[in-house]
């Protein structure tokens, strides 16, 4: 299998550290971007723009397991991480592991094992883990972003492309109207009737010109995307 050449994020406050790993990831044909800090690495991740993160634990502003912890848990952010750190206790690391850490590496550490380890996840999350969602015959690509009905391509702007994602995601459930709103918005205040349109947006794009429907409205509670007809849209 070819060698990942991708996007990779480096939060790491130890200046030579960080100048080390950017240099040695750009000169191998990465694009790399960098964070010396927890908070602007936390604003960087979650673009959803990088293929890997490598991600230093003990960073100003934010410590770097809170970082991950909120990359998964609020961002719901799937990026692999690798951890490096001098935590080298079993405690830390199952606290990295815990917090959604893909893999765990101890300084100081060999540049050569830095890169193999990233390598290993791009191989497991990327290209061996590139997943098409699917339902019923309607598909969505999340790395070239394309979106089809059988053979018709269905264009969407952004923020319904991330909704439709969402529900494709958790299909074998209801999703509330909170939940959509957090993952696009976050905690920022949205105009009540901001939602409704989006999904109206989803529904005209992928349902409207087909005879069989599959975006649910479930009165009070959210939205399914399923491919159940029986069930009130």
């Amino acid at each position: 299998m070819s060698d990942f050449h991708g996007r990779v994020l480096i939060i790491e406050d130890n200046t030579d550290i960080a100048t080390l790993l950017v240099d040695f990831f750009g000169d191998r044909g990465h694009v790399v971007d960098y964070a010396h800090d927890g908070l602007t690495g936390l604003h960087l991740a979650a673009s959803g723009d990088h293929d890997v993160i490598v991600l230093d634990l003990a960073l100003p502003g934010l410590d770097g397991v809170e970082l991950c912890k909120q990359l998964r848990t609020v961002k719901r952010s799937n990026i692999p991480i690798l951890m490096l750190t001098a935590r080298d206790t079993l405690d830390d690391k199952l606290a990295g592991f815990a917090a959604g850490a893909d893999d765990y590496l101890v300084k100081p550490f060999e540049m050569l094992e830095v890169y193999a380890r990233v390598q290993a996840l791009w191989r497991r999350f990327g290209l061996g883990g590139r997943t098409l969602l699917q339902v019923a015959d309607l598909t969505l690509d999340p790395e070239t972003r394309e979106v089809a009905r059988g053979d018709q391509p269905v264009a969407l702007n952004p923020v319904p492309f991330k909704i439709l994602q969402l529900l494709m995601e958790n299909q074998h459930r209801v999703v509330s109207r909170r939940e959509i709103e957090t993952h696009v918005w976050g905690d920022a205040p949205t105009d009540s009737d901001a939602l409704r349109t989006h999904i109206s947006a989803i529904r005209n794009a992928v349902d409207k010109p087909f005879s069989h429907k599959l975006l649910h409205t479930m009165h009070g509670v959210g939205y399914r995307l399923h491919d159940k007809g029986d069930t009130p849209a």
